[in-house]
């Protein structure tokens, strides 16, 4: 799989991050609202230094998180892509896909179109992954929605090892979903004449 060329659907456009970027991306990790589901906030400079870190990745290991940027403004409204499982997550090791948009295109669809390619560059040979797996907070219905939109099935539900129970008891649940490359090149649909 090879995410290093940008990936383009009707509405969306998924890239490397670039420095004009960086008032975007701060606010995807800062804001309120976005973050909700998350145990922390990243200041500007973190947030640049994480930028910078998703090229590197992209570099290294073919693909990454990516800016998601809406083809009609060209403004980044989000952030979609993949990484390589920590290993000390349960469905280590492996790939996760995710997501996470600003609150003015929540409801749109721009996740699941998005997420969508990605599937089918991850699963596209010459290099296809056989599995990839995502996961939220059990009460992240929007997240999860997408997830089954997509087709994804969900395994088993866990305490996630990196959430802190006493300071976030809220956030430590999670649901573990997972789509193999025949599920999803069963569920495509054919292109459009």
């Amino acid at each position: 799989m090879d995410m290093r060329e940008p990936i383009e659907t009707p509405r969306t456009r998924l890239r490397r991050w670039e420095a004009r970027d960086g008032a975007a991306f701060h606010r995807l990790n800062s804001d309120a609202a976005v973050m909700r589901f998350f145990p922390f906030r990243r200041d500007r400079a973190q947030s640049d230094a994480m930028r910078d870190d998703l090229n590197r990745r992209v570099d290294r290991d073919g693909f990454s998180f990516l800016a998601l940027e809406a083809r009609a403004s060209g403004e980044v409204v989000g952030i979609v892509g993949m990484a390589l499982l920590d290993p000390i997550m349960p469905a280590a090791p492996g790939v996760e896909i995710g997501w996470r948009l600003l609150p003015e295109v929540w409801g749109q669809g721009y996740a699941t179109e998005a997420a969508e390619a990605c599937l089918d560059r991850a699963f596209a040979k010459p290099e296809p992954l056989a599995e990839i797996v995502s996961f939220c907070v059990e009460t992240n219905a929007a997240s999860e929605a997408v997830m089954l939109r997509l087709g994804f099935w969900r395994e088993a539900d866990f305490d996630h090892p990196k959430v802190d129970p006493a300071t976030h008891p809220e956030l430590l649940r999670h649901r573990l979903y997972r789509i193999s490359r025949s599920r999803w090149l069963a569920t495509r649909k054919p292109p459009a004449v």
